[in-house]
């Protein structure tokens, strides 16, 4: 096939990535976006696998296996399993680009310095997003703890598994070709799968949005690698559009949290998630609240607002708020979604929940939009969100979410609060919001306490 003619293809590719990764940034185009970006992945599939004069039918047997288990557990997942899937991705991802290199590696050993320099960043980057994503997974999917493992030592271990690697690649990038450079290599890929392991296990599960995002770009700057060892330029493109949104994201997500990446990586701040003890932190007395009292709050309310949080997803409550949404939308109330950025356990994780309920796009409101009319709306409903409305992040210098940007629902006239206990939340830090004069607490499973309400309004 024609060079011209494949990087012809390769750029119409190109641009419907960049086309679709534009969509995605509104919650009104995402879906066609996403289409639009596997429309041109297709396109370049089809395209490579047509000029590279493979044996098809090992191909199609991939494709037909992968397809399968893609679209089983696509399927079968639930919303509150897909940070786990993200994270799988992400590692499949890594690891690929790993293999890729390798095999590239082990068929040609005679590398000029500047192919070896990106087969060992391939296999380097893929390695550490292949064992760092399945920690995240097992951490997200409760398999191993939460919390963060730190301990002593840590930072100069990870500073010399990090040194011997570096160390490795400059001389494997010197001597490919030899027997000494293969060892090199090896050593290359364990360490790397270690690094992942010891990098990615201080990080706590308040953290997992942020590292998700992470291991993304990771896993776009491998592929991005990947694609210069085998000189494949859309490989090279599609690597670096996933690396460089990943890297954006992830500063987003920091902006968030207010901290710094490098505080993310080795603050350890997950630790924080040993649950405070009895006694501990804000103390006060609570306003319990009956269903039927939560219905007389809403039914005289002209305007509420939805603040979720990673327990509507346990909850599987997203449904049944949108019919309390459309119920109190017929009482003429004003009702909006207040989302914060890093609400859930991966980016955008409230979002994709509430559209699975077909909340409509433009009741979602972002942090930003929604705190300086905060004063304004009547009621607030958070449920299953704990440390991104907890005022600690705005007046206690001692806490260890002191900074973090919040929704701050504790400005609205009424709040309530949806939660099983007075456990606190994922940062196991206690909330002073649910002591405050103009909070209620409403105890119970998020989505039976929300069917209580819609019954309350449906026998009025």
């Amino acid at each position: 096939m024609n060079p011209l003619f494949i990087n012809f293809i390769y750029i119409i590719s190109a641009a419907l990535f960049i086309f679709g990764l534009k969509m995605l940034s509104s919650p009104a185009t995402a879906r066609r976006g996403n289409l639009l970006s596997s429309l041109g992945m297709l396109i370049a599939i089809i395209v490579t696998l047509m000029n590279a004069g493979l044996d098809y039918k090992w191909i199609f047997l991939g494709i037909l296996i992968g397809s399968g288990i893609g679209a089983l557990v696509a399927i079968r997942v639930e919303m509150t399993s897909m940070p786990e899937m993200v994270a799988l991705f992400n590692g499949f991802g890594g690891i690929s680009s790993l293999l890729l290199a390798w095999a590239e590696y082990h068929q040609n050993r005679e590398l000029s310095v500047f192919i070896a320099i990106v087969a060992f960043l391939s296999a380097f980057i893929g390695g550490v997003t292949f064992s760092g994503s399945m920690v995240a997974f097992g951490k997200l999917s409760g398999k191993i703890t939460q919390k963060a493992v730190v301990f002593k030592g840590q930072h100069i271990m990870n500073a010399v598994i990090l040194g011997t690697a570096l160390v490795a690649a400059a001389i494997f990038c010197i001597t490919p070709a030899s027997g000494f450079g293969y060892v090199l290599f090896a050593l290359i890929l364990v360490v790397a799968l270690g690094f992942g392991v010891t990098s990615t296990i201080p990080i706590g599960g308040a953290d997992m949005p942020v590292v998700i995002s992470l291991l993304n770009s990771y896993s776009g700057l491998a592929a991005c690698a990947a694609g210069f060892v085998i000189s494949n330029n859309i490989l090279i493109v599609a690597g670096a559009l996933v690396g460089a949104s990943g890297i954006i994201l992830t500063n987003i997500m920091c902006k968030a949290m207010n901290r710094s990446l490098a505080n993310v990586l080795f603050s350890g701040f997950g630790s924080t998630i040993t649950v405070q003890e009895a006694g501990d932190g804000p103390q006060g007395e609570v306003r319990p609240a009956s269903a039927e009292d939560v219905y007389y709050i809403l039914e005289a309310a002209d305007s509420v607002a939805f603040v979720p949080g990673y327990g509507l997803a346990v909850a599987q409550a997203q449904h049944a708020v949108k019919e309390l949404g459309d119920l109190l939308e017929a009482n003429d109330t004003e009702v909006s979604y207040a989302i914060h950025p890093v609400a859930g356990r991966m980016p955008g994780h409230m979002n994709v929940l509430l559209a699975e309920a077909n909340v409509p796009y433009d009741q979602l409101v972002e942090m930003d939009d929604i705190n300086p009319r905060m004063d304004s709306v009547d009621v607030c409903v958070v449920i299953g969100a704990n440390d991104v409305v907890n005022p600690a992040a705005l007046d206690d210098e001692s806490s260890p979410i002191y900074g973090m940007p919040i929704i701050e629902t504790h400005r609205a006239k009424t709040v309530i609060v949806l939660k099983r206990s007075m456990n606190p939340g994922f940062a196991g830090i206690q909330n002073a919001l649910f002591f405050a004069e103009n909070a209620r607490m409403y105890f119970g499973d998020a989505k039976a306490s929300i069917q209580a309400l819609v019954a309350e309004f449906k026998n009025d």
